[in-house]
């Protein structure tokens, strides 16, 4: 018989389970190692390298060639150049011990108030345009539906008014608000801040913020430019607010019985 001394005893049937089962751990290694270019090398709290990294070995670095003429970005290693040491402390030596902020958490960006590093460029469309933009600067935009929040006052979480709307920044792809510009004073300084969309309810006669207090405003971080916003701002501004909804009151952050 034809091949009967070349394969003799041999098994085509569990050749081809033992090939797939080698081709399967082999893609569930390569997907697990280039999913650790973000987020690796694992660092505890205090920003240490962490005892445990997992049992799959952290890649090698990859530069990747970014859209629209944005440069590359090189990961794992390129993913964060200069994390700061973050204002905590743990509240004990054992292992999985909460952290205590030991500063103001919501100018140290800890807790609910943290934010990611991301990059300071604006975000773009598919088509390399600027994807949040003031209002003002959209002719083609206006209020259809709902109330129009400009020009009335904005009211904080202890009923304080520190403010109006003067603008809205719209996601143009997305046709959404994402944004209201603020000026810190009824009366018109100038001096402007944002405010994400989520975190306000307009009302008939007024715009109310409830995770802050007045207090809390002029420490709202600020947007370099007039135009545009970048993606580093954004998240530092909707850490800002949402670190408010726990630290703008001590009596906040008391549990809820």
């Amino acid at each position: 018989m034809v091949g009967t001394e070349f394969f003799g005893n041999f098994d085509l049937a569990s050749a081809a389970i033992w090939l797939f089962w080698i081709f399967f751990a082999g893609l569930v290694y390569y997907l697990q190692t280039e999913n650790m270019r973000e987020g690796y090398p694992l660092e505890t709290d205090d920003g240490a390298p962490a005892p445990n990294q997992g049992p799959f070995p952290v890649p090698k670095d990859k530069s990747f060639i970014l859209p629209h003429g944005r440069g590359t970005v090189t990961v794992p290693s390129g993913q964060r150049g200069d994390r700061p040491v973050l204002a905590l402390q743990r509240t004990s030596k054992a292992a999985g011990s909460p952290y205590v902020p030991t500063g103001d958490p919501m100018l140290d960006g800890v807790g609910p108030a943290s934010w990611a590093p991301r990059r300071d460029l604006p975000e773009l469309d598919g088509h390399g345009h600027i994807k949040i933009k003031p209002m003002a600067s959209l002719p083609d935009f206006k209020v259809s539906a709902g109330t129009d929040p400009r020009g009335k006052p904005v009211v904080t979480g202890d009923g304080e008014v520190v403010g109006r709307i003067t603008d809205m920044w719209i996601d143009v792809p997305e046709q959404l608000v994402r944004f209201m510009t603020m000026d810190l004073n009824p009366e018109g300084t100038g001096q402007t801040r944002l405010i994400p969309m989520n975190f306000a309810r307009i009302k008939r006669d007024r715009v109310v913020i409830r995770s802050l207090y007045a207090k809390n405003m002029a420490d709202i971080p600020t947007i370099k430019g007039t135009e545009e916003v970048t993606l580093l701002e954004e998240e530092k501004i909707m850490a800002y607010f949402g670190g408010g909804t726990m630290y703008a009151d001590p009596s906040r952050e008391e549990p809820l019985l």
